[in-house]
């Protein structure tokens, strides 16, 4: 799952928040500097990742992506999900999207001393695209993947994705919408599983 999800995966804690989408930035143990609850963020972004990883509906849509494209389909499909839930988050959230995006980044600007140096750079591309909130549209997905394809180390065809994605539209949709509830669930028992143990 892309940034989006993960920050509303996090729930209604801030510091979960931020430690779910400093997730992709981390490698290894987290920074035990970080407040406790940021770095149980950390851990909550790996466990959606696994999870997401091992799921019937997400393995499936990988499979329907041809090759070249199948190889970077979790690339892929991290991204549109996101473009998914931007496009439908009404369903998904009471809070409106734009007001959830902005949330998110003003929450982002203020823990800017804890973020790791990629994720303040991703947090001005944040800005600049009005992200999370720009993943609705579809041009900002294909400006995702322009940018994506150009950081990778071999040539690859991310950039060319969202008419492959766009040809299994319908069927991506299906497997969105049966998959994202038990990923919802998921995390919410993740979460909740952790409080439980402070």
């Amino acid at each position: 799952m892309n940034v989006l999800a993960h920050a509303l995966l996090a729930g209604h804690d801030p510091a979960l928040r931020l430690g779910g989408v400093m997730g992709d930035f981390v490698r290894g143990t987290p920074d035990p500097s970080l407040p406790p609850r940021v770095r149980d963020g950390i851990r909550l972004h790996r466990a959606i990742d696994v999870f997401t990883d091992a799921h019937p509906e997400v393995a499936a849509a990988r499979e329907r992506l041809p090759a070249p494209f199948r190889r970077y389909a979790g690339i892929l499909l991290d991204v549109w999900f996101d473009h998914l839930l931007a496009r439908d988050f009404p369903a998904w959230s009471d809070v409106p999207l734009v007001t959830f995006s902005n949330g998110l980044r003003s929450e982002m600007h203020s823990a800017a001393p804890l973020l790791p140096d990629g994720l303040k750079r991703f947090l001005a591309y944040m800005e600049r695209h009005d992200l999370p909130a720009g993943y609705a549209r579809i041009e900002r997905v294909e400006g995702a993947f322009a940018g994506i394809s150009q950081r990778l180390s071999r040539a690859n065809p991310v950039a060319d994705g969202v008419p492959v994605l766009v040809a299994q539209a319908s069927a991506l949709e299906d497997a969105f919408a049966r998959f994202f509830p038990d990923l919802r669930a998921f995390a919410a028992g993740w979460v909740a599983e952790r409080d439980a143990l402070t």
